[in-house]
């Protein structure tokens, strides 16, 4: 069964800037996240991705790294590392770094070098290019919007940046660009970190000679990306990534890939290959909406099954699949998913039994166990993110109104899952006791770590209901899957097998009661509830009515 350590854990991932703040300066910082590490055992889960924590000017929060063998100001030292490291470890709680590699602040060493001279021996850590008809080198556009190319008068040439202006993209193809890198992955694992995950690792080779975008087609809105995702030489360098760092440690990476299909993501995980463990895709995140992730549509559940059974299937004994709805750079999954009013907690637990009772390693993005909500932000003012603030202007430019401009971010703006972690109803929900550096969600007074725990009823139980399932039935975690009602709109239902064990999961995705009919021989077998979000009686009948955002799983 290829069985491995980072199949059976549950990850769960912190926004060190949203999490805790011990000191009262707004933000959080590595001392509170070492404050909450009971808090994180009781619920359950055995490892913890960090989202970046080295230094850096924070044009985004921390992906713009200025050195990555130092500690961001604002988060602590390095001492409060090895500190949180040694005490997450005490409680058999693991530690994935956030690893940024495609590119680097622009007020790295290497970039500061890079930018003295044309003949630098820096020069080639990054693209530098001269202009072309009094532009840029190129066509392609940043995934922040504008052009992927910035002008610099010191050499009178531009230098490429995938994102922000102030993330020049490194160029891999120089082998001594590798070799700091693999130094730096080294140092990290030799202090004794558990893995990676990968930030846009896919985008990190570009096709030689960054030719224009002649057929201009944009996917997200983006000219130029057919030229660099899953570029010439990638699997090579993850490869040699591999070889010569990964392989040495018992660890699991994970990579972040956009413009990935099953049959891409077979090169990157398969087990023969040699590259990483897992990765994250974007299809289903991409199923509500049509060209840009500003363009919103209504999602379809029968999209959704047919997205997760076919990467299900693609990767089968062969690879590994990561489960996500949600995290630092997506809406809140009840929000978006689910239904964060009238049934808010109801839907929060249907959406955990889906990740958790698939095949794949389960990520939980902080404060989803408690159901926290997108916020409503009443003007651009609240904004703080980058991406959101640069389409905003561009959408002014084109006449678009403050109204229209709100709704799309009020749904879609990555600040939603950045609002602070809600830990109770005292003021700034227990976060901070300073100016918290994004607003709090109004709501933090109904919805907060203390009254979850406090409810034996509440999400955060749930959760910790199916984190223990996970631990004690190998089906959840090894089991294949077999799907029921394909269909359906609102029924998703499959059962999982392995050995002895069998499972029956059924959900109704609906604000209407919906009706199941069990399979002959399910019923026949008087299958056992395991748990359910809503208090039932749990014989089971061969027709079952579901009610609103019913979830059920049975042991059969």
């Amino acid at each position: 069964m290829h069985k491995k350590w980072w199949k059976e854990v549950v990850v769960y991932q912190i926004y060190p800037r949203s999490f805790y703040d011990s000191n009262g300066d707004g933000i959080g910082d590595l001392p509170g996240i070492i404050q909450k590490l009971d808090y994180l055992k009781e619920l359950g889960v055995n490892v913890i991705w960090l989202n970046p924590i080295y230094k850096s000017p924070n044009a985004d929060n921390g992906y713009d790294i200025s050195s990555y063998y130092d500690i961001m100001d604002e988060f602590g030292t390095m001492e409060d590392f090895d500190k949180l490291l040694q005490e997450a470890h005490k409680r058999g709680i693991k530690i994935v770094m956030d690893l940024v590699v495609n590119h680097t602040s622009d007020e790295h060493k290497w970039f500061l070098e890079s930018r003295k001279s044309k003949d630098n021996p820096y020069r080639d850590f990054y693209f530098w290019r001269p202009g072309k008809n009094g532009g840029p080198p190129n066509n392609w556009t940043s995934f922040f919007s504008g052009p992927a190319w910035e002008y610099d008068e010191l050499t009178g040439e531009y230098y490429l940046h995938l994102f922000a202006v102030k993330q020049p993209d490194l160029n891999w193809d120089n082998p001594k660009v590798r070799q700091e890198i693999y130094k730096m992955m080294k140092w990290w694992l030799d202090k004794g970190i558990d893995g990676f995950r990968m930030d846009v690792i896919n985008l990190i080779s570009k096709v030689e000679g960054l030719p224009d975008d002649k057929e201009g087609e944009k996917q997200g809105g983006l000219i130029g990306f057919r030229y660099y995702a899953n570029g010439p030489r990638v699997h090579e360098y993850l490869q040699e990534m591999n070889r010569e760092v990964l392989s040495k440690y018992d660890i699991m990476t994970v990579g972040e890939t956009p413009f990935v299909t099953p049959e891409i993501a077979k090169l990157y995980v398969e087990y023969d290959r040699n590259e990483l463990n897992m990765l994250f895709h974007f299809e289903h995140m991409d199923m509500d909406c049509s060209g840009s992730k500003w363009n919103i549509k209504p999602w379809k559940l029968t999209d959704l099954k047919k997205i997760m059974y076919k990467w299900y299937l693609a990767l089968k004994d062969k690879g590994w699949n990561s489960l996500y709805l949600n995290n630092h750079d997506q809406p809140r999954m009840v929000s978006r998913f689910g239904n964060d009013k009238e049934y808010r907690v109801e839907s929060a637990k249907l959406l955990a039994t889906l990740l958790h009772t698939w095949q794949g390693t389960p990520y939980i993005y902080q404060g989803e166990e408690i159901g926290m909500t997108n916020c409503k932000f009443e003007s651009i003012d609240e904004f703080r993110d980058i991406e959101t603030l640069n389409w905003y202007k561009e959408m002014k430019k084109l006449g678009k109104s403050d109204e229209e401009l709100l709704e799309i971010l009020n749904k879609r703006s990555r600040d939603h899952a950045r609002t602070p972690m809600q830990w109770d109803d005292s003021e700034n929900a227990g976060f901070t006791k300073g100016t918290p550096w994004i607003k709090v969600n109004p709501n933090y007074k109904e919805i907060n770590v203390k009254k979850a725990l406090e409810d034996k009823n509440s999400v955060f139980y749930y959760y910790k209901k199916l984190i223990e399932f996970r631990k004690r039935h190998p089906v959840i975690v090894y089991g294949d899957i077999q799907m029921l009602y394909e269909n359906d709109e609102k029924i998703f239902a499959y059962t999982r097998n392995y050995e002895d064990e069998r499972l029956l999961v059924v959900m109704n995705f609906s604000e209407e009661e919906s009706e199941f009919l069990a399979p002959k021989e399910i019923f026949t077998q008087k299958p056992e509830l395991l748990i359910s979000n809503y208090e039932i009686d749990d014989n089971i009948q061969e027709k079952i009515v579901l009610k609103p955002y019913e979830a059920r799983v049975y042991k059969i």
